[in-house]
């Protein structure tokens, strides 16, 4: 049994290794949200030991933090998201007329939307449509900002609820992604499409 002073030269010792292990799981955890975007891309029904494998960790340590293909795919839309909400911050939509900043929210919006389309794919059956568009809240605060600010300015309408065109900005965009995917409609036309169908359907009446 050990003693009070064995256990106190010990504590130190302790103390020194517990960041350097939050430090490497860190590091694999990282390793493994990036192999698995590479992996997804390629093909979103990859098994997870192939992601494992790109990371360069063993199946154990990618079930160790990631327990299930929900977790890892979760982690992954978190990631996306975050890059896409970093993305949009840079196209300065608090600045100028707010019907200019929603055209530039739109395509900005589809050219991201157009660069992580696998993870559609790699999502479907994983996480529900729900889970996936809470995912999506940071992005779509920032669409609620540009509306109100447009309502204000008297360009946006304000006779339907602001969820609503909310709801209307993601839906679509998601569906022009879809509708891309089964080339029904040509990649480079669809921004322009977009903006378009957006701004009349949002564009405040005129007044007389």
């Amino acid at each position: 049994m050990s003693t009070p002073s064995q256990k106190a030269r010990r504590t130190p010792a302790a103390g020194r290794e517990e960041p350097r292990r939050r430090a490497d799981a860190e590091r694999s955890i990282a390793a493994i949200v990036a192999a698995a975007i590479d992996c997804f891309r390629q093909d979103p029904n990859v098994s997870l030991t192939a992601v494992a494998s790109a990371a360069g960790v063993s199946r154990v340590t990618l079930y160790a933090h990631f327990p299930s293909r929900e977790a890892l795919v979760d982690a992954v839309l978190d990631h996306s998201v975050g890059q896409a909400d970093a993305a949009l911050q840079a196209q300065g939509l608090d600045e100028g007329p707010a019907d200019e900043a929603f055209s530039r929210l739109v395509r900005s919006g589809w050219r991201i939307l157009e660069r992580h389309a696998f993870l559609l794919a790699a999502s479907e059956g994983v996480i529900t449509p729900a889970r996936r568009r809470a995912h999506h809240e940071r992005v779509l605060a920032r669409v609620e900002r540009v509306l109100v600010r447009g309502q204000a300015e008297g360009v946006f309408r304000t006779d339907l609820p602001l969820s609503w065109l909310v709801t209307t900005f993601y839906s679509l965009l998601h569906a022009a992604g879809a509708e891309a995917d089964a080339r029904h409609l040509k990649v480079k036309d669809v921004p322009d499409i977009l903006d378009r169908t957006l701004s009349s359907i949002l564009r405040a009446a005129p007044t007389s």
